[in-house]
């Protein structure tokens, strides 16, 4: 926060009011965990804190996030939120701050800003890989485009989180390396606005993300090994859309599969299928005894049907650039996963747990909704509205590189999680608060028109 405040102060400010900014900007944050009394739970919670007690792999659970998890239980996870909140005043700050915009208002105003219309303060004040998805797009901007205008102890700092956030969750790390794919490629065109040395450090922050998965999947479960999950992901996903019935309806008279028997009676939505209790993916041992057979349908049905699965890959991406609503499965039924983990190993907290509002009274987004949505989708109309006039008039300014990145993020993000997990709400909120952020300062960057002064004969 020194930093922050450092930098905030440069302007000649009162150093009180920047203190108090500081110190208000993460309590801003954290309004929804406050009110709540406790951390904000989701149905994943479990799955990621039950990493460090379980010894062994799930999918789509990062064992990096489930040790950062564990190391804030002495704090009853009041560590980590602060973390991330800290952690989101710093980028927002050193963003503000590389467009010439890092004033104590303009910082406190923007976050106000953002606490009221979109899904921020929820997502920081959640227990969930989440929040790092929007401020690793942010963090590998400044790291790649404005290394110059940062300290070496920002660029370092800026590196580990960067790593530390791709190691979160594998559609997070997808995403920047997407990014940085992009860079290499439209570097020559660029005419010398992204250093091949910067776009290598933040390449490297890929790698290093995969190395700290790599490492505490070993650490954790005995095994150098890759989050598991990525087929069966997708395999869920193809029966929702209809795939997987079809191919088994195709190959059971020939070939013998352990769904043949229940091809009839398959959930219609991934979720269903994946997370209900009383389902054949249970009845048939769940991944440990279907991963490799729903590997192999999944595979063998992108190669069969391809002109099916290439409509199903748009219309799902599609779709996940509409669904933007904030706090997807954080209800109560939703959450009876995570509160077996609680019980079984942070009993201690369970008094905590059962006391929060989020489980006295029955926490709902349909209000919160009412805003966060409609500025979600007008925010994200009017950055590629603006990218595409920035094309035609052939302006690559800052703020230009700032939506560009963003624009490219939504697409990405909207194609990794619809084509293999199908579109939800949650993969589109988490990401969806930076085009409202890019848009604001599109909006405070925006050329004032000189007064005109009229001369006298």
């Amino acid at each position: 926060m020194a930093d922050t405040t450092n930098s905030l102060s440069a302007g000649n400010s009162n150093p009180l009011v920047v203190w108090l900014i500081a110190a208000a900007i993460p309590l801003m944050l954290l309004a929804p965990a406050l009110w709540n009394s406790y951390p904000l739970l989701q149905s994943d919670t479990g799955g990621y804190l039950a990493r460090w007690y379980e010894g062994y792999l799930v999918p789509s659970r990062s064992t990096a996030f489930g040790l950062y998890l564990h190391y804030g239980e002495p704090s009853s996870f009041w560590l980590n939120l602060a973390i991330q909140a800290l952690a989101t005043m710093w980028i927002l700050q050193l963003t503000l701050r590389v467009f010439g915009l890092a004033r104590p208002w303009r910082l406190f105003g923007l976050c106000l800003f953002l606490t009221l219309t979109t899904a921020l303060p929820w997502l920081a004040s959640m227990l969930l890989t989440d929040i790092f998805a929007g401020l690793s797009v942010l963090s590998l901007f400044l790291l790649v485009l404005f290394g110059e205008k940062i300290s070496a102890g920002e660029k370092a700092a800026l590196f580990i989180f960067t790593a530390f956030a791709g190691a979160t969750h594998s559609a997070t790390m997808a995403v920047l390396l997407g990014l940085c794919c992009v860079g290499w490629i439209a570097r020559p065109f660029l005419h010398g606005r992204i250093k091949a040395a910067s776009l290598a450090q933040g390449t490297l922050t890929i790698a290093a993300g995969a190395i700290m998965l790599l490492s505490t999947n070993y650490a954790l479960s005995g095994h150098i090994a890759w989050t598991p999950g990525g087929y069966s992901i997708a395999f869920a996903r193809m029966l929702q859309d209809g795939i997987v019935t079809r191919y088994l309806n195709d190959h059971c008279p020939t070939q013998q599969f352990k769904l043949c028997p229940y091809r009839n009676e398959l959930p219609e939505t991934a979720d269903d299928f994946l997370w209900s209790r009383e389902t054949v993916f249970n009845k048939l041992g769940r991944f440990k005894g279907m991963s490799d057979e729903m590997g192999y349908i999944a595979v063998h049905a992108l190669s069969e049907y391809p002109l099916w699965q290439a409509k199903e890959a748009l219309l799902n991406s599609g779709e996940q650039m509409l669904k933007v609503a904030t706090g997807e499965n954080t209800d109560h039924p939703s959450l009876m996963h995570t509160y077996g983990i609680f019980r079984e190993y942070v009993r201690q907290q369970l008094n905590q747990v059962d006391a929060a509002r989020q489980q006295t009274s029955f926490l709902t987004f349909g209000p919160v909704n009412l805003i966060h949505v409609p500025v979600a989708l007008i925010s994200t109309a009017l950055v590629f509205m603006t990218l595409a006039g920035a094309i035609v008039r052939r302006r690559m300014d800052d703020v230009t590189l700032l939506i560009a990145t963003v624009c490219l993020a939504m697409l990405g993000n909207a194609v990794i999680c619809g084509v293999i997990s199908g579109p939800h709400d949650r993969y589109g909120s988490r990401l969806v608060w930076i085009t409202t952020l890019a848009a604001t300062i599109a909006w405070m960057k925006r050329p004032r028109r000189e007064p005109e002064h009229s001369g006298t004969a």
